[in-house]
Parts: C-alpha cells; sequence; structure tokens
C-alpha cells in the first residue's frame, strides 16, 4: 500500500471545511463522523510536532547541542522567502567623539586568525631574568663585518614553564646546646622568615583556592605532596573566609550602588542543608525550603565588573532584595537584566528597572525550529538583525545615549513590525495558542515592554550573557573583582565560602 499524500491544513482552513460539512445534504451522522476525524487530525498533528519537540529537548539534554550550522553570508536564513522577516546587514552607525571607524588594515588584522599559541604577554607573573652576552656589549664593533656599531634592539622573549608544589614544607632543624653543670638548654632562634605559625597566609590562600576555585577535594589534597589532614585544610580555609568577609560585605555596598545588575540562578547541592532537609523528614518536623540555588549577580561599578555569588535556599530575587537594600535612596532606580522566572523577581519590583533576556525568547524559536521552520525564521532572523544592531554599537564604543539613539532608529521598526506579526497570526489563529509555537510567540508579547527595555532606557542591555558565562566558564583575566558569598555560618546558616580579587 502507498503512502497517502501529505495533506497540510492550517485551523482556519479546518473550521471552513467544518462549516461547508454542516451546511451539505450530508446526513447529520455522517456530518459529525467527518468533523471528528477533523478534530483528530489537528490533535495528532499537535501531537506530533510537541513529541519532536520533546525528544529533541531529550537528545539535547543527553548528548548537548553538538556543533550549530553557520549562517550564509549576508546573515539571512536559507529557505526564507523575501519579505518574510529578512532583513538588510545592520548600517554603520554614525562617527562621534566617543568612536573612530577602523581602517581597512586593522580590520584586516582583527579578521586574520592567529596561530592558536600564547604569546609572551599572557605570563605577567612570570620571574624575569634578564640574559645578556658574555662577550659583546652596545657600542662594540661588529664581529661578524668589522665595519659596523653594535646597538641595543628590544630583548627577545623566550618562556620556559616549571612545576611547583601547591604545598611545600620547610624542615628547620634547631641546634641546641645544654649547660654540663646547670643543665640549662639553649635553643637557636628560628630565621624571621620562618614567622610565627605553622600555616603561612600563602598556604591558607593556596589551599582555598585549590578548593574552591580548581576543585581539588581536601580529602584528595591530604597526602598528594604534603601531609595536611582534610580537617585541617578546612580550619586554614575558614581562616581565609574569615578575613575575606569584611571585603565581600564592602563588594555587596558598591554592588548596590551600580547602574546595571545581572543575575541568574542554578541548581546546586549543598550537603548541609540536605542533611537538614532528611533530619526533619525523619523527625517530622516543618520540612524546610528543599530548592537550593547558586545565585550570580553580576554588577558594573565604574571601569571595573563585580561578581558576586550566593549559595543557599534563597533564589535570586530574594539575594538581589538583600544587596539592593544597601543602595542608597537618592540613587534611582537600577537596571536589573534576568530571565523572566519567578525566582528572580523582588518583592518590589517598582524600585528596579525590570529587563528580561532577549536571547531567552530567540532561545524558545531556535528550540522548536525544526518543526515549524518558517514561522520560527521570521522572528529568529528579526531578532538576529536586532543582535547585529548591538554588535555594531559595541564596536563603535557608541555612548549610552548614542546607543539608545541608534537601536531607536534602526531596531525600533523591526521590533514594531514583528509584534505586530506575532498579534496577527495568533488573533487570526494562524498559531494553535496551546502548541509550543503559541506559547514561544505568547512568551514574546506578554513580556514585550520589558524586552524591549534598550528602546527606551539608555543603557539598558540585550541579553544576560554577563552572567551567565561566568557560572560556565569564569576567566578572571580582566578588570573584574570576584566575591563568592555567602551565608553559610557554622551549624545551619550559610557562611563565605571564597573570595579572589583580580
Amino acid at each position: 500500500m502507498k503512502p497517502p499524500e501529505e495533506v497540510k491544513l492550517n485551523r482556519e482552513e479546518g473550521e471552513a471545511l467544518i462549516e461547508r460539512i454542516k451546511a451539505s445534504n450530508l446526513r447529520s451522522e455522517d456530518q459529525g463522523l467527518l468533523v471528528k476525524l477533523i478534530g483528530v487530525y489537528f490533535w495528532l498533528t499537535l501531537a506530533l510536532q510537541e513529541t519532536k519537540i520533546r525528544l529533541k529537548r531529550l537528545k539535547v539534554a543527553l548528548f548537548g547541542e553538538g556543533r550549530k550550522k553557520s549562517k550564509p553570508p549576508g546573515g539571512s536564513r536559507g529557505g526564507i522567502a523575501a519579505g518574510a522577516g529578512a532583513n538588510p546587514a545592520p548600517p554603520e552607525p554614525p562617527l562621534t567623539s566617543s568612536a573612530a571607524k577602523p581602517s581597512e588594515e586593522e580590520a584586516s588584522a582583527e579578521r586574520r586568525r592567529g596561530h592558536g599559541r600564547w604569546g609572551a604577554e599572557a605570563y605577567p607573573g612570570a620571574e624575569q631574568v634578564i640574559c645578556r652576552h658574555d662577550m659583546l656589549a652596545a657600542g662594540q664593533g661588529c664581529p661578524a663585518c668589522g665595519r659596523g656599531t653594535l646597538y641595543p634592539l628590544p630583548a627577545g622573549i623566550e618562556i620556559r614553564i616549571d612545576g611547583n608544589a601547591l604545598l611545600t614544607a620547610v624542615r628547620y632543624a634547631l641546634e641546641r646546646l645544654r649547660c654540663s653543670a646547670c643543665g640549662q638548654v639553649f635553643t637557636a632562634p628560628l630565621p624571621a622568615r620562618a614567622g610565627e605559625e605553622k600555616y603561612t597566609a600563602r598556604a591558607r590562600a593556596v589551599l582555598a583556592l585549590s578548593r574552591y576555585s580548581l576543585g581539588v577535594p581536601f580529602y584528595r589534597l591530604e597526602g598528594f605532596q604534603v601531609l595536611v589532614a582534610d580537617a585541617t585544610q578546612w580550619d586554614q580555609a575558614e581562616r581565609v573566609a574569615d578575613c575575606a568577609y569584611p571585603v565581600f560585605e564592602q563588594m555587596k555596598y558598591l554592588a548596590a550602588q551600580s547602574e546595571v545588575i545581572f543575575q541568574d540562578d542554578t541548581h546546586t547541592r549543598i550537603l548541609a542543608l540536605i542533611k537538614e532537609n532528611r533530619t526533619a523528614v525523619e523527625s517530622g518536623q516543618a520540612e524546610p525550603r528543599p530548592g537550593m540555588y547558586s545565585t550570580g549577580l553580576v554588577a558594573r561599578a565604574g571601569e571595573r565588573t563585580i561578581c558576586l555569588y550566593f549559595a543557599g535556599r534563597a533564589h535570586a530575587g530574594e539575594n538581589l532584595d538583600k544587596v539592593l537594600a544597601l543602595r542608597e535612596p537618592e540613587r534611582g532606580p537600577p537596571i536589573v537584566m534576568s530571565d523572566a522566572l519567578a525566582v528572580n523577581t523582588l518583592d518590589d519590583e517598582a524600585a528596579i528597572i525590570r529587563s528580561p533576556c532577549l536571547a531567552h525568547g530567540r532561545r524558545k524559536f531556535t528550540e522548536i525550529e525544526d518543526v515549524f521552520p518558517a514561522e520560527c525564521q521570521r522572528v529568529i532572523d528579526d531578532l538576529d538583525t536586532v543582535f547585529a544592531h548591538e554588535a555594531t554599537t559595541r564596536q563603535a564604543g557608541l555612548m549610552a545615549a548614542e546607543r539608545l539613539a541608534y537601536h531607536q532608529t534602526h531596531s525600533g521598526p523591526i521590533m514594531a513590525k514583528l509584534k505586530t506579526w506575532l498579534e496577527s497570526q495568533l488573533n487570526e489563529r494562524r498559531v494553535e495558542p496551546n502548541s509550543s509555537l503559541g506559547k514561544a510567540f505568547q512568551y514574546l508579547l506578554n513580556h514585550w515592554h520589558p524586552l524591549t527595555q534598550f528602546l527606551r532606557v539608555p543603557g539598558a542591555p540585550l541579553d544576560n550573557n554577563t552572567v551567565e558565562v561566568r557560572f560556565v566558564d569564569p576567566k578572571p583575566n580582566q578588570k573584574q573583582v570576584w566575591g563568592m558569598g555567602p551565608e553559610l555560618r557554622k551549624g545551619n546558616d550559610l557562611w563565605l565560602e571564597n573570595l579572589i580579587l583580580v
């Protein structure tokens, strides 16, 4: 039996077909049966689409997203019809005193691929050793030709990488002398560089960094090079946390005064809280909030970026509430960038300018692009053009007011047309509201005003990548201040885990 010919029927065409069936001369039983068959067709179509989407999400969860296909030159996506949302390349922004157009040579140098090796400037903390010629010096005659005079050039750089232990121990053998008459013992003093304590400040810092930055468990480091018990390592790392806590509190105050704050949450596991939950269940007590979160708050404070990390039962909105409680009253509301999840909301949303992540809205369409290619391509292309405008303003170094005017001129019309198209698709019932595509449409429309803050508020960001990349792959090689918080003190509360200053 040959497979039947494919039938494509949208909701509007299906309703029209039902009306024609009801107006026909068929018996009422036949009309009811045909209407039910049409309903089954739409139900199966929707169920198949949602199943494909769930299978894709399961595949991504198990095996990752894999390599994404590169877009064709020009920024348009293949297969989209002209006028269906494809946008031209973003125009160049006007040159101002704060931005200068790069020359063709500079642009070519930026595009040129490197050799993949780190240069000598990547080792700023390396010990410097000056190597001089044994027999030659500047001002002497050339030993090769005998005519010229040698003059100095910039030194050639060679890098050598050596290995050192995380912890090293020094054993001091103190000479002791005893008097043969009175028996008094005289012991040689320790040198001044030995200090008074067994564990130096540098050793404590290495222990804290190895555990909370490198992720080396205490028990694994216990007998690696120098025998230090894991409990002793914990005590020494706790002393680092105790002395760094005032710095963390000052960083929270500075972050509260910033103009833009990025926030995000991820799940974490804290053994002390897991034990609390288990004890509460076994004893029949009121179970505490079971959820555990690791919150990242990234605040732009002048030329530096402050990164605060909190781990505990409080979610991102509650942690941000605590930070903003330190904000000075005369300062205006800060711009807060996050995704649109409820855990990011504050008790007083009126005290901030909420700017949800536009990239999260775009992601809802990339996840279902295989099932709804035409509709998703329209939305993705429009948002890609807006992000291209943002990249142009960043490359040109536009100030906040200039960036706002640029987006209002070039991104505003695109977003206005996109909103009209989304509303028409839902109002004309071209999209099933309960499908994944309809929910993606409704997500954008329900959050449209805060999602488009970049068209009204100077400095409002478009995406939340600033904090998300620090959860995945933090690189403290820029002008940043990193703070690891929070609230788990001895016992059942949370305490400061780690703090790194760069």
